[in-house]
């Protein structure tokens, strides 16, 4: 299974020319998420061909403007184009509250049915779950509640080596119980180890979104190990003034989250629109954790 992420938006609250607030698709098989919905987000949608009727599950940090603003309008799009479906928003409770009114000024009845599902901001929670996928929710430090995402891929059974059934003579019913890790026992009473018998599944896929944060090291111990981390970085190292006020990170401090957590690549983005030049971004966040890439929208990351 192949996680693709496509970058909407990767500004901070004040939209530049050419760089949108945050939103984020994470196409897996069988399923689009959308990862906040900054203003914009819809026409984004539009440039890099993802379709509307794919999206069925939409996931909000928190109830800053710049993560949810565009909410409403590609609600109010996917209605007028007929899309027949469930849409799940997970999201501080709040967001029903601020967005029911304008749902139901929508003329005529909603092809859509939106379906709130309110999020812990409090401790890890899992948000939702598939045969392969989970999602899970956790807090992270802001000015406002505000929780990250972890995405990731549940692991897989090992596959037996087809040689060894014909060796061993395995019976049909008991392939099962080696796949999951179970040893075999021969007519003779041997033991045949599980490892010899299977070759392992490969390493789940995973992603994680953190944003928007201070520094905040109880995070690593949640998403250890991932495959991507998106972490903010909306100020550089001469503005962590700055950064610490308002809750925020620096690129520095990305580098660092990635670090600790021992993720195996960093993708940073929510760029304070006082920066033109990202490539200081990238070099900062290089000196401590090689392996950065800056977000860049419209292209797509692939794990």
């Amino acid at each position: 299974m192949s996680f693709e992420l496509t970058i909407l938006g990767s500004n901070s609250a004040l939209p530049t020319s050419n760089r949108y607030p945050t939103a984020q698709v994470l196409e897996v098989p069988g399923r689009c998420f959308l990862i906040d919905c900054g203003e914009g987000t819809q026409i984004q949608l539009r440039r890099n061909k993802i379709s509307f009727s794919k999206i069925r599950h939409i996931f909000i940090s928190h109830l800053h403007g710049d993560h949810y603003y565009g909410l409403i309008g590609l609600l109010s799009t996917m209605n007028l184009l007929g899309v027949k479906s469930d849409v799940h928003i997970y999201a501080p409770s709040e967001l029903k509250t601020l967005i029911q009114p304008q749902l139901d000024f929508i003329r005529g009845e909603m092809s859509i049915k939106p379906i709130f599902h309110p999020l812990n901001l409090k401790k890890p929670q899992t948000v939702f779950e598939s045969k392969n996928i989970e999602v899970l929710s956790f807090p992270v430090k802001h000015s406002i509640p505000t929780v990250g995402f972890l995405f990731r891929e549940k692991p897989k059974q090992a596959n037996i080596k087809k040689e060894m059934i014909k060796a061993y003579n395995i019976p049909l019913a008991q392939i099962k119980d080696i796949k999951a890790g179970a040893d075999f026992e021969t007519e003779d009473g041997r033991i045949i180890p599980n490892e010899k018998l299977t070759t392992p599944p490969p390493k789940p896929k995973s992603y994680a979104f953190c944003t928007d944060t201070a520094f905040h090291p109880p995070i690593a111990e949640i998403i250890n190990g991932v495959d991507l981390l998106y972490h903010e970085a909306t100020f550089l190292e001469e503005l962590k003034d700055l950064a610490e006020k308002t809750l925020h990170s620096t690129a520095r401090q990305a580098a660092e989250m990635a670090k600790l957590s021992k993720a195996s690549k960093l993708l940073i983005g929510h760029f304070s629109s006082r920066f033109k030049n990202l490539n200081d971004f990238k070099t900062e966040a290089r000196e401590v954790f090689k392996n950065t890439e800056l977000a860049i929208e419209g292209k797509k990351y692939i794990i």
